[in-house]
């Protein structure tokens, strides 16, 4: 399991367009294969950012199948007007001890 972390900023004053716009998005992340749930936070210091957690099975469930998907082109209709700057995405693994 990996999981896809990003920093979404928003533009100042747009924050409840997008957390409407995102209610839109999330099934359409949501019905991909290999998609295993997500998490959308807010921060309190600085309410214009959220930070974005998505698993997936694997790293290529999200950048070739979701990523090469009609769903997301829709996804990025919806929410990548928000974005300045665009976020940064990252994926990550537990680290096991």
């Amino acid at each position: 399991m990996i999981t896809e972390h990003a920093i979404l900023p928003v533009s100042p004053g747009r924050e409840s367009e997008f957390e409407a716009a995102f209610a839109q998005a999330r099934p359409l992340i949501s019905s991909m294969p290999g998609f295993l749930g997500l998490e959308l936070l807010r921060s309190q210091e600085t309410p214009e950012e959220y930070l974005l957690l998505v698993r997936w099975e694997t790293v290529e469930h999200h950048t070739e199948g979701f990523r090469d998907s009609p769903e997301y082109q829709r996804w990025k209709a919806l929410l990548h007007h928000f974005y300045d700057p665009f976020p940064r995405v990252e994926h990550f693994t537990e680290v096991r001890s």
